[in-house]
């Protein structure tokens, strides 16, 4: 059996190596993919937003499955077009991935079917978003509608910090097209989880619980990232919280994209802050987490690709999902002056990882027998064990012992889900 996966980062490392456990699967195809996946994957170089390449190369291949990871591929009809041609795909359509594509009908499905998330206005005029600003409670979120790379949602502390960022998105276009139409929200506070879910448009399961660090610097510092790091599970995420999820967000949520003729298959992501009025949406994504996946997959027992065909399938619900009783920490190494300017080229040594270490790769390319640098995020080193301390204290240990100029990473990844265990 030959698989084609569309991307070329961390995700995708982490998904293809999860793959790779099924010995029906004969090929891995990674468009693009990237030099550190070489060993798991045929990377073509084919980009993941190229359409007419996609297509013409699963036309000239045989493939029997595809994954559609990133979101860019997905809002633009990705799966659409290759189920045209007679392949089955992992996620959703182009009428589903709108619920990430666009934060304004995000918004509005909620409100319209009760499903708990934050108060907000929608503008597609400055001047009236910038007046609206004039009396609005601060701090504010303001939100691009449209994809930003995970970039389009800045939290302003102060009336004049949103009056930037308004005129950032709008005036100036900061993330194009995207900004043309902003979402100001209400900020909420509390812990936030991430939870990716399995879902075939009637039956959800969700995944392991996480929680993501944005901020590129210790103590939650700097500017927001893609996430320097990530680990599960997430020990705000309770029962009582993960049945509230279930009963009020979840299956409310899958149940309002049926009604809406938008049913998703696929991953869906729900990013939740657990406010003191229970637990709210803060943003949805229509794929896994980048670097959240690289937490969990390792932590599945279950076949990733029979789940896969599952959720393709519709019969989800045939289906145990089984995770391991254990914890993970995934730490990013990024380019130093990342995310801003950051040099390229440079070379990777990677020592011996110690068991249960997975080194997944998200920027690098291959130059002869040497792997270099070529992005802002470069690696993710994730570290299973049999408690959060155990995990993460091993995690740092293979970092440890990986190495390229200008490296830089966070030494506290995993600290405050540390400190809220023993409370």
């Amino acid at each position: 059996m030959n698989l084609m996966v569309i991307g070329g980062g961390g995700r995708e490392h982490a998904l293809i190596k999860k793959l790779r456990e099924n010995k029906n699967i004969e090929t891995i195809y990674a468009l693009p993919g990237n030099g550190g996946m070489t060993d798991d994957a045929v990377c073509t170089g084919i980009g993941a937003t190229d359409l007419d390449g996609i297509k013409a190369f699963a036309g000239e291949n045989q493939v029997d499955y595809a994954v559609v990871a990133p979101d860019d591929p997905l809002a633009m009809g990705c799966v659409d077009m290759l189920t045209e041609m007679g392949i089955p795909c992992f996620g959703p359509d182009r009428g589903a991935a709108v619920i990430e594509a666009s934060k304004v009908f995000a918004k509005d499905l909620m409100k319209k079917y009760g499903i708990p998330t934050a108060e907000y206005r929608v503008f597609d005029d400055m001047d009236e978003a910038l007046e609206y600003l004039k009396t609005a409670p601060i701090p504010a979120v303001v939100k691009a509608d449209g994809l930003a790379l995970g970039k389009g949602v800045i939290i302003a502390e102060t009336r004049e910090a949103a009056e930037d960022a308004v005129r950032s998105m709008m005036e100036e276009k900061a993330f194009g097209e995207s900004g043309s139409r902003i979402v100001i929200e209400e900020f909420l506070t509390g812990p936030e989880v991430s939870v990716l879910s399995f879902t075939d448009g009637e039956t959800v399961v969700p995944m392991v619980s996480s929680m993501d660090h944005k901020r590129a610097l210790d103590g939650d510092k700097g500017l927001n990232t893609g996430g320097m790091g990530t680990v599960a599970p997430n020990p705000y995420y309770t029962q009582e919280i993960a049945d509230r999820c279930m009963n009020e967000i979840f299956l409310p949520t899958i149940r309002a994209m049926k009604a809406e003729d938008r049913e998703f298959r696929g991953c869906l992501y729900f990013g939740l802050m657990i406010t003191d009025k229970g637990p709210k949406v803060i943003e949805y994504n229509c794929r896994f987490g980048d670097p959240e996946t690289q937490v969990v997959l390792p932590l599945l027992k279950t076949d990733l690709l029979t789940v896969m065909q599952a959720v393709t399938e519709g019969r989800l619900s045939e289906i145990n999902v089984e995770f391991a009783d254990k914890h993970a920490c995934c730490v990013v190494m990024a380019s130093g002056g990342y995310p801003k300017a950051y040099e390229k080229g440079k070379k990777i040594t990677i020592g011996e990882m110690s068991e249960d270490t997975y080194v997944f790769v998200a920027g690098a390319r291959r130059e002869g027998e040497e792997l270099l640098t070529s992005g802002g995020r470069v690696l993710g080193v994730t570290s299973l064990g049999n408690t959060l301390g155990e995990a993460i204290e091993r995690a740092y240990e293979n970092v440890e012992n990986i190495s390229f100029d200008k490296a830089f990473y966070r030494r506290d990844i995993g600290k405050k889900a540390l400190e809220a265990e023993r409370n």
